[in-house]
């Protein structure tokens, strides 16, 4: 009986693998060492990995030490809420976290973006009768054009082929270049990034659900300029959804 493509693909992917796992090991995204499957974190990187959830701020994503009850937010959202609806991220910002993000980031590793994606999978709001649609934070078209990639719509686009929501590369985009945000304290970042986004014209995007995705989420400046330029573009609700964050305690806020 001849075989489908599909077998056919399939029948050769479990043939050679043994070959390619003896040549190319799998190697922990965090420390580099051999490990027994792909996207699978030894156990020291495991160990030293803090993964947020519930119990947390309904709105930052802030973990709290023990359930207040649904909807509650910390004090800061309430003082100062932010302009989207909430707030998620896989991983607290740590040493492997921010190993992960500049690898893929600085060191070319784009294939730790379908990773990051797979993680980020448990963290989707609910679907409901409206799926929100995935928009990744953009960069500036110099700084793509000198990275070659967006890290961001990277992990944007598999994450919509992992859950088969809808993907809009291009409805948001950095029309003002910025210098780079890291030590900049939170009003400078605020004041740099303003104003350095907006809808791409014909967007759609009006009365839609968005969740809108970054690779690291520290003072928020950025994911909050992006969510004042989609409020103004009539967007009926932001979900920020990161591989890591910066929590308070490491003075993010």
């Amino acid at each position: 009986m001849a075989l489908t493509p599909l077998l056919k693909t399939s029948f050769w992917k479990a043939a050679i693998r043994p070959a390619l796992d003896y040549a190319l090991p799998p190697r922990c995204p965090g420390c580099g060492s051999v490990v027994e499957a792909d996207y699978s974190f030894c156990l020291a990187c495991w160990g030293g990995m803090e993964f947020l959830g519930d119990p947390c701020c309904a709105r930052c994503g802030a973990p709290f030490p023990h359930d207040i009850g649904a909807g509650a937010e910390c004090a800061a959202c309430l003082a100062y809420p932010p302009p989207f609806d909430s707030a998620r991220a896989v991983l607290a910002y740590g040493d492997v976290a921010r190993t992960v993000a500049l690898r893929l980031k600085y060191g070319r590793r784009i294939g730790l973006a379908r990773l990051i994606a797979r993680y980020m999978l448990r963290h989707l709001p609910d679907m409901g009768d409206d799926p929100p649609i995935i928009v990744p934070v953009p960069l500036h078209r110099w700084r793509l054009w000198h990275r070659g990639f967006n890290q961001s719509a990277l992990i944007a686009t598999h994450l919509s082929r992992l859950s088969g929501l809808p993907v809009d590369r291009h409805a948001l985009r950095r029309v003002r270049a910025t210098r780079p945000l890291r030590g900049m304290g939170g009003r400078d970042r605020a004041r740099a990034v303003k104003g350095a986004f907006a809808l791409a014209p014909g967007h759609g995007l009006k009365g839609r659900r968005i969740l809108l995705i970054d690779d690291v989420h520290t003072s928020g400046a950025t994911a909050a300029a992006c969510a004042k330029a989609l409020r103004r573009a009539g967007v009926a609700e932001i979900r920020l959804l990161c591989w890591a964050r910066a929590l308070p305690r490491d003075g993010a806020h």
